[in-house]
């Protein structure tokens, strides 16, 4: 199994957290160091967070940005955070921008329920994304409870 892996965080509910002031959901800083330690990773996990957007208001050149990002990581293995909305599209392009013949293995997951905040499908689905793009071939993949 692999050893390293990257995860790019791109926004979405996962990542959102209640602003008291406002009573909306909002990015802060990501909750990903936490629930990996939770979790207790013990893989090198290398952290990339390009952007931080709910994924309805994503463009494509923002969706073109987290492939070349997948394109030109190191790591073989990538765990990309995205909002629910649009994973699908960003995993197209994700696809068409690394070609057939690339040697990654990408896994797209989300959260419906935001990390923060209690009953959270967020930890289950981070959990799932990183044993599945330990286990699968090459491609580029979705992971939803």
């Amino acid at each position: 199994m692999a050893q390293e892996l990257r995860i790019i965080t791109t926004g979405g509910t996962f990542d959102k957290q209640y602003d008291a002031i406002s009573g909306e959901l909002t990015f802060r800083e990501s909750q990903l160091p936490r629930i990996l330690g939770q979790a207790r990773c013990t893989l090198t996990v290398h952290l990339e967070g390009p952007l931080a957007v709910d994924s309805l208001y994503m463009t494509e050149e923002q969706r073109r940005e987290i492939a070349n990002s997948c394109l030109h990581s190191p790591e073989d293995r990538i765990v990309v955070i995205h909002g629910t909305d649009t994973m699908c599209n960003t995993a197209t392009t994700i696809a068409n921008t690394l070609g057939a013949e690339h040697t990654k293995t990408i896994v797209l997951t989300g959260a419906m329920i935001p990390y923060s905040l209690e009953g959270s499908d967020a930890v289950f689905n981070l959990g799932c994304a990183i044993t599945a793009v330990q286990l699968l071939q090459p491609g580029v993949y979705l992971t939803m409870s």
